[in-house]
């Protein structure tokens, strides 16, 4: 397996070309993330909204009753991932065969490092803000997200000088500067 992104469009009117284009250069920047920070393998889940529907998982999960521009879930935080399945997914004797890696035949969500969600109206207008493309942006909420997967945090000075510098030379070996 390697590094992978798979992504879901929640927006009424659904992906168009213009997505195709960002998935292109989301999937350039997993790659280069990844390699930056020796991730090979996995499978990033990315969510594009709108502002309502980030405000919802932003109060659920947060308690924050507002939009933002990211959120990121990552299934590598905890020893066991609060994530229940059905037995259906477990290897069954005929399909036993099938599986390589006896530990992850019963759990479907070993590969998952975890979500990452974005509001793509929110991203469209930090663009426009900051001075800099929506692709620059939406790079910019991409790479954010994927590092919080990993592990990184920006709680005090230190961890977010350090984060940023890590997104921005991602985003610079991928040609997204302001």
């Amino acid at each position: 397996m390697t590094l992978s992104l798979e992504w879901i469009d929640e927006r009424e009117g659904g992906a168009g070309p213009k997505e195709e284009q960002w998935m292109e250069l989301l999937e350039k920047l997993l790659v280069v993330a990844g390699r930056k920070e020796e991730v090979t393998k996995g499978i990033v889940t990315l969510t594009l909204t709108d502002d309502e529907g980030i405000r919802e998982l932003n109060r659920q999960y947060r308690g924050l009753d507002k939009p933002t521009d990211v959120l990121s879930f990552s299934l590598l935080e905890r020893d066991e991932p609060d994530i229940h399945y059905d037995d259906e997914y477990e290897a069954s004797e005929e399909g036993a065969e099938e599986w390589k890696d006896e530990d992850k035949a019963a759990d479907p969500f070993a590969d998952l490092l975890g979500d990452i969600i974005i509001s793509v109206p929110r991203a469209e207008a930090q663009a426009e803000e900051y001075g800099h493309s929506f692709e620059r942006e939406l790079g910019f909420l991409f790479v954010h997200g994927f590092l919080h997967l990993i592990g990184y945090d920006h709680g005090d000075e230190e961890q977010e000088k350090e984060m940023f510098a890590k997104q921005e030379e991602v985003l610079k070996e991928a040609g997204l500067t302001r």
